[in-house]
């Protein structure tokens, strides 16, 4: 069975997407650590970061980069943590979370529902920032 990634990129299950190409995907996180929290994933479905090959795990890296950059233009924030942890889904996937220095904050136990309405607009904030 497909994960739950793959069925999002095959758009068997909604998301709120922020960037696509041939080889990668992000959408926001909806239960997120911080407003923007933004998942982004090989189309690949590898469950583990590190079985992904040099080209696919650079490109996956460049590609989060992209997005980190607009995330950062358009949520308040000091940096845009990356974080791979990938055992709920096993599907590869990175972790891009603004995020301001306080202790706690990439704790997923903080994590809580975001509204529709607001990922709507953060999304559409984020991708204004797309280049």
């Amino acid at each position: 069975m497909s994960s739950i990634f793959t069925q999002i990129i095959n758009e068997d299950l909604p998301c709120h997407k922020i960037l696509e190409d041939e080889n990668y995907f992000s959408f926001l996180e909806v239960n997120p650590l911080k407003e923007g929290h933004t998942l982004v994933i090989p189309k690949i479905e590898v469950d583990y970061i590190f079985d992904l090959d040099d080209k696919a795990l650079s490109g996956l890296m460049l590609f989060s980069k992209k997005v980190a950059q607009a995330i950062e233009k358009a949520v308040a924030c000091k940096k845009i943590a990356v974080m791979v942890y990938g055992l709920q889904v096993r599907h590869a996937h990175v972790h891009l979370v603004p995020v301001d220095g306080t202790p706690g904050e990439l704790n997923f136990a903080n994590a809580k529902r975001a509204e529709y309405e607001a990922l709507v607009e953060i999304a559409k904030k984020i991708k204004s920032y797309i280049r």
